[in-house]
């Protein structure tokens, strides 16, 4: 049986501009499998818009919650939404 798709939207905010973010969250949500994409906000913020598989997204949220190895997140949020199969792939916006 194949899992219904799901689609989150993700706010990572802290120093998570200029440490390799974006690319670390590319990164992993290729190797999960997911679709979307990611971008820096003008808040300082960090979005991710991510579709596929709920376990991968779960795991892809507890990642960006820890970050990279330069990075420091002081918060992150989920939101769930209505998955609408929008993506081919997963990118980095600028």
């Amino acid at each position: 049986m194949v899992e219904q798709l799901h689609r989150a939207e993700i706010i990572a905010g802290g120093l998570v501009q200029g440490v390799g973010f974006r690319y670390f969250v590319y990164r992993n949500a290729e190797v999960l499998g997911l679709k979307g994409y990611t971008k820096n906000l003008y808040t300082g913020e960090t979005l991710t818009v991510v579709e596929g598989e709920k376990y991968a997204i779960e795991e892809l949220f507890e990642l960006i919650k820890a970050g990279p190895s330069h990075a420091y997140v002081k918060k992150c949020n989920i939101a769930w939404t209505s998955y609408n199969g929008e993506f081919t792939s997963f990118e980095i916006r600028h």
